[in-house]
């Protein structure tokens, strides 16, 4: 288990993963947790009579936690042997899976934002959402319409975020394999596995826009006008910031071209170069 345990943690910690960065990590301690937002981002007002009170949105929503589990069977006789060293890949390739995991799990929901509700009613990705009076509100949109596989603009410059990563219980390495275990005693198996429970869901709309058009230079110029033109109560600008830019494998190329090249066609400075963090998500 020794050797086991230690594999597992190489692969753990050479894991790289991006959820961090663009989620919101909360730490649930019940079978689900409650989350309301405000509708939307305040402004600082001038003080005049009374305070103004923002009010939270009425229809929150409730993150409920997924279980999760992976687990490898290993012959005894290989123990017995002295045959574990070909099983530490196997582990190590667990430890990467584990740390990995609220990647796949975050470009699941990132996914499905499309046609999935948020707290107000609309798809979190949506062209109508309902910004200031709520008897007279302006629509505004986080979408850019396409064909193509979907990237995303993202403000990460809060602490709120729009995802949420919610941990019950962070993954753990677990085994079978004692002498009165019955899959020992049956089977002459030996059992290492994950279990872990958590979730991702939908943090603030306003800090996230998709596009499934091509990535070029006039839509990410368009992307990141539409999130800087968001505005609030009184028609205020919210002060968004896009910051990163996260992207499927097959539009690195395209990614790159935009934020890291600083000469365009023409020998012209490139405006966007380094205007946002390229983040690569292998699972979307």
């Amino acid at each position: 288990m020794t050797g086991f345990q230690g594999a597992f943690n190489r692969g753990w910690e050479g894991a790289q993963t991006i959820y961090d960065k663009i989620a919101m990590k909360t730490v649930s301690s019940n079978a689900a947790e409650a989350y309301v937002w405000l509708r939307e981002l305040p402004n600082i007002r001038e003080w005049v009579a009374e305070r103004y009170v923002h009010g939270l949105a009425k229809d929150g929503f409730i993150l409920e936690n997924r279980k999760f589990e992976s687990t490898i069977r290993v012959k005894r006789t290989d123990i017995e042997d002295d045959n574990y060293g070909s099983y530490s890949p196997m582990l190590e390739e667990l430890g990467r899976k584990g740390a990995e995991f609220p990647d796949e799990l975050l470009a699941e929901l990132m996914a499905s934002g499309f046609d999935t509700n948020c707290y107000d009613g609309q798809f979190f990705f949506d062209t109508d959402h309902p910004v200031g009076d709520p008897n007279d509100p302006t629509s505004f949109s986080n979408v850019q319409a396409g064909a193509g596989p979907a990237w995303y603009l993202l403000d990460l410059s809060r602490n709120i975020r729009p995802f949420i990563f919610q941990q019950r219980i962070p993954f753990q390495l677990q085994r079978l394999d004692g002498e009165n275990d019955e899959n020992v005693f049956m089977k002459d198996n030996y059992l290492y596995g994950l279990r872990g429970r958590m979730n991702a869901g939908f943090g603030l709309w306003q800090l996230a826009f998709a596009s499934k058009a091509d990535l070029t230079v006039a839509n990410y110029e368009a992307a990141r006008a539409a999130m800087t033109s968001l505005r609030g109560e009184n028609n205020r600008k919210l002060g968004i910031k896009p910051t990163h830019l996260v992207v499927p494998t097959e539009l690195e190329g395209d990614g790159r071209r935009i934020l890291k090249t600083q000469l365009i066609t023409g020998g012209e400075s490139n405006p966007w170069a380094e205007s946002a963090e390229l983040l690569v998500s292998q699972w979307l």
